[in-house]
């Protein structure tokens, strides 16, 4: 499954996109001062995505956005959240700073959202912290309510919680 938008090629992970992605990320971190413990930053499956999402894709799925020279731009990721019946995870949602600013941001949230509700979740959870103040406005306006942190919560960095039921 490819999909184009504006220039840009949306595929499905690869392992050589592995270190590029895991690279992405980190940048991402660090700007935002998040290169720290209980962030995916030092998740040891960081260097490893495709095979995560890989070994159940009936459940999972990451999204890989390339530009017109091939070169991986970002990424978002779903896969099954046990907080809550029924529910996905949004994750890895990150891009480069050249890609950012071009709604490509907001067309992977839809994606995601549309993968998840293809496959048969009911609701998508998401963690996020207050330094991605960007990201936060960009869930808030695409209808993802503030929750409590749920017990299920594997980055305890991570200090802002949200859903959206997708029925």
């Amino acid at each position: 499954m490819h999909r184009e938008i504006k220039g840009y090629k949306i595929r499905p992970i690869m392992k050589s996109d592995d270190p590029l992605i895991a690279a992405i990320i980190r940048t991402n971190l660090e700007k935002f001062h998040l290169n720290i413990p209980g962030t995916v930053y030092f998740d040891p499956e960081l260097d490893h995505l495709s095979a995560f999402y890989h070994a159940e894709p009936e459940k999972r799925e990451y999204f890989i956005v390339v530009d017109d020279r091939e070169q991986v731009i970002g990424g978002v990721g779903i896969a099954e959240f046990g907080g809550f019946d029924c529910c996905a995870e949004l994750q890895k949602i990150y891009l480069t700073d050249a890609a950012k600013g071009k709604g490509l941001g907001k067309y992977l949230l839809q994606l995601a959202e549309d993968f998840a509700r293809n496959i048969g979740y009911q609701r998508l959870y998401l963690e996020t912290h207050t330094n991605l103040e960007t990201a936060i406005h960009m869930y808030e306006n695409h209808g993802f309510c503030q929750i409590e942190k749920p017990k299920a919560v594997l980055h305890h960095t991570m200090n802002r919680f949200y859903i959206k039921e997708l029925v």
